[in-house]
């Protein structure tokens, strides 16, 4: 019997008294199971369990996560971000191969964005970042001038410049980052008149990260969002590179951060 399941609240009244009882009895829960958030193994007889539903638009999914990883949450998405993350749960969809950048439509199609996961060490401690980089210099909405506006946007969202990378970035409220199957899906940003999160960035597929990203990221629960203007950091093949790209940018007044949580986590 999975006495280790733990069913919140908010799930439960999502799906309802009777499926809820017959998680926490065994009947309708996994023997075993891959955690949505780290993708290792899971036992719910052995393992301290969550029960992590994700909600969009038409469709619900329900999937496991050690407890260690994600609390029980109830998790909304865009039904694509969802549908994007079943396919990955499921094995459906092949995953990105994981290489140092991935040019990825920002949400609205106003311009392509580079994105390049890796870990940044500060103050002795591994930090999971995504770094953002456009392709090409980024307009204000609505102008039609030749101006890069991408760091003044960003800016005006809540990024902090930066001008010492040996810094952990403030918090962004309203901002989280959306793993799911131990996969990269979304960035995603407040929406309009206080609805709920929409996506600022969003992978067409989903982006593999390194174990040693989701480790860290399951150990911090936040991930670290640095951009910077077309041609400030390029592809770098390793992470010490990638760190000496960030430092040239923020001694020339190139780049903005942020701190992020994962999505469904408390502060997201």
């Amino acid at each position: 019997m999975p006495r280790m399941l733990d069913v919140s609240d908010e799930v439960r009244a999502e799906i309802g008294d009777e499926e809820a009882d017959r998680l926490l009895v065994g009947e309708d829960a996994p023997r075993s199971y891959d955690c949505t958030s780290c993708r290792t193994p899971g036992d719910p007889e052995n393992d301290r369990t969550s029960t992590v539903l994700f909600v969009g638009e038409e469709t619900a999914v329900l999937a496991f996560a050690h407890a260690t990883c994600i609390p029980s949450q109830v998790v909304s998405v865009s039904e694509e971000q969802l549908q994007g993350a079943v396919r990955s749960i499921t094995g459906d969809s092949p995953a990105s191969s994981g290489g140092p950048a991935a040019p990825q439509n920002v949400a609205g199609g106003q311009a392509v964005l580079g994105i390049t996961s890796g870990l940044i060490l500060i103050a002795g401690e591994l930090h999971p970042a995504l770094v953002v980089e456009p392709t090409a210099p980024i307009a204000r909405p609505g102008s039609d001038g030749p101006g890069d506006d991408f760091l003044p946007l960003l800016i005006e969202q809540g990024f902090i410049p930066v001008t010492d990378t040996s810094e952990v970035p403030t918090l962004l409220g309203g901002w989280s980052v959306l793993l799911a199957a131990g996969q990269l899906h979304a960035v995603l940003q407040p929406g309009n008149d206080g609805g709920g999160q929409v996506a600022w960035w969003q992978a067409h597929q989903a982006l593999s990260v390194t174990d040693g990203w989701r480790n860290a990221v399951n150990k911090t629960q936040r991930v670290l969002i640095y951009a910077a203007p077309v041609g400030s950091i390029g592809q770098q093949p390793r992470e010490d590179l990638l760190r000496d790209a960030l430092d040239k940018a923020a001694a020339a007044g190139k780049l903005v951060a942020a701190a992020m949580p994962l999505a469904g986590t408390p502060g997201a």
